[in-house]
């Protein structure tokens, strides 16, 4: 009797990601997001901004970035998808929605480049003062080396891809341990006391602490811890390593961070303070902060390893965030939103128009951003309204996917969801009227263009748009602006006496509570209008949750 052997398993024509990342690995690809030019620039301008009292501004940042991960872990873990923080929104209210989201999210990566170009610009300016005014503003001279550096990024993008891949581990550790030794090395060498509490603890009161969260880099500095998010598509054990990662990594983020403010305090010589306190800080060496103190204390061979690290850091995440940016307009057009010349790729991949429209909105954004402070006030607004995404569906898909298994299960949930939403706001509101109209202008081209390409139909999947599931969003949009507009925060610091064109209408702490009332309608409004049931199961289709052993 002749023997049939079973037919070998075929292999799947597109197999889709392979799960092939651990908890260490999550933990390095968010950790080299957060570890960035946050670093450089971060402790001089909390300082500038809160004296002393920035290390409670540090805390703050730390507690309100640790809400929204928390809300993004059980996510992540929930719904393993490559490019998560954008997808959620959509899974919850549909097209409108999700392409709204997903368009907040290019806005946050295509701005990351240029201001890393920003950073080694400034710490470059100590040895080449042609590349900055004395305002810290490019020069035409200075312009032209940026778009060197952006044209660097795109280059490597198109021919060295693989290469980027295979460094990040390595680039990581450098990141990580340039930082921690520096701190070692600075509080050996001196420590003055002295300079805590000089001026009082906090010498601008709350509104400096709080203007300090967004407009000095803090929670900049935090950026990226959905970078495990991002990946949990290709996670091993998504179940626990997610919620681990994306905490862990934040918590190593606070630990450096903290730390650095506090040997920069320490290292200020007193003459520092003569020329108009915290809010005016002067050293020799200050466009490059950290370097610069440390060739004022004698440690020329740190300042040194600085300058080196300012032009390689920097360029390693502009190099990540550019690979990014053509992957998330790639991904818009595959959905539809965006014209279907963004999946146009190379021989080797690389979706060329996403690469050089990125490139080409990056140099435009040095133009209303001449300086790394005023960039960073943008980029964590962006950052923080793609964030806010995910407080908004997470209520929802508790509702709509109840049977789903959860491998993290965020205890309270209910509440938390909507506290991070809030979180998420009074984080936006702190960057400031003046950044936040530009944000505004930023949001409605983006509306052109995913009209135009909707009405001209330029991509043939171009979806039926869910308008109703998403008709508060435009509220919530228009009113952050008004709020903010009519509040008495500026990108500039409390101590500035430069006008943002706030009008100061709405005094302090009743702005948060009108910020905290105003979230609260719009989350439970989002929560009434969410999509039917059945038609989530149908948006979020086939997502394995990888439990591993």
């Amino acid at each position: 009797m002749e023997m049939h052997q079973p037919a070998a398993p075929t292999a799947p024509s597109n197999p889709g990601l392979k799960r092939d990342i651990g908890l260490i690995g999550l933990i390095w690809a968010s950790e080299g997001s957060i570890i960035g030019s946050g670093w450089l620039f971060g402790a001089l301008f909390a300082a500038q901004a809160a004296g002393t009292a920035a290390l409670v501004s540090w805390g703050i940042g730390a507690v309100a970035i640790i809400i929204l991960a928390f809300v993004h872990a059980e996510l992540g873990a929930m719904y393993p998808v490559a490019g998560g923080t954008a997808r959620f929104p959509h899974y919850a209210f549909g097209s409108a929605a999700g392409a709204s989201f997903g368009w907040f999210s290019w806005l946050q990566a295509v701005t990351v480049a240029p201001i890393e170009v920003m950073a080694s610009l400034n710490y470059l300016s100590v040895h080449a003062p042609w590349v900055q005014t004395e305002k810290n503003h490019l020069t035409g001279a200075g312009y032209g080396l940026a778009v060197a550096f952006m044209a660097f990024f795109v280059t490597v993008n198109f021919f060295g891809i693989r290469w980027l891949a295979h460094t990040n581990s390595v680039a990581t550790w450098w990141k990580v341990a340039v930082p921690v030794f520096t701190v070692v090395v600075m509080a050996a060498a001196t420590f003055r006391a002295g300079n805590f509490g000089y001026q009082g603890f906090s010498p601008f009161g709350a509104k400096g602490v709080l203007s300090a969260i967004s407009t000095s880099g803090i929670i900049f500095a935090f950026l990226g811890f959905e970078q495990a998010d991002q990946l949990a598509g290709e996670s091993r054990n998504p179940a626990h390593d997610i919620p681990r990662a994306v905490i862990g990594s934040i918590l190593i983020g606070v630990v450096i961070y903290m730390a650095l403010q506090v040997v920069f305090i320490g290292a200020l010589p007193h003459s520092a303070f003569a020329h108009g306190g915290w809010a005016n800080l002067s050293f020799s060496g200050k466009a490059g902060p950290f370097a610069g103190l440390a060739g004022s204390i004698s440690l020329g061979w740190l300042a040194t390893l600085l300058y080196i690290d300012a032009v390689i850091s920097p360029t390693g995440t502009g190099l990540v965030y550019t690979t990014a940016t053509s992957r998330i307009s790639y991904g818009l057009s595959r959905n539809g939103y965006v014209p279907e010349i963004f999946e146009r790729t190379s021989q080797r991949g690389v979706p060329w128009f996403g690469l050089l429209f990125a490139f080409a909105i990056g140099l435009i954004v040095f133009l209303p951003f001449p300086t790394w402070q005023k960039l960073v006030g943008f980029v964590t607004s962006a950052s923080v309204l793609m964030y806010a995404g995910a407080p908004l569906a997470f209520g929802c898909l508790r509702k709509q996917d109840p049977d789903r298994p959860r491998p993290y299960r965020l205890p309270g949930g209910v509440f938390w969801a909507p506290v991070a939403f809030i979180v998420a706001n009074l984080i936006i509101y702190w960057a400031g009227w003046d950044t936040l109209w530009r944000l505004g202008v930023a949001i409605v081209l983006g509306y052109l263009l995913l009209g135009s390409s909707a009405l001209l139909k330029l991509n043939p999947r171009a979806p039926r748009p869910n308008w109703r599931n998403a008709q508060w969003l435009p509220v919530y949009l228009v009113g952050m602006g008004v709020i903010s507009w009519q509040g008495g925060f500026c990108s500039t610091g409390p101590a500035s006496k430069v006008s943002c064109g706030a009008t100061d209408a709405i005094p302090l702490w009743w702005d948060i509570v009108i910020i905290v009332a105003f979230s609260l309608v719009v989350y439970f409004w989002a929560q009434a209008v969410r999509l039917p049931d059945a038609q989530t199961q149908e948006y979020i289709g086939s997502v394995e949750v990888a439990t591993g052993s």
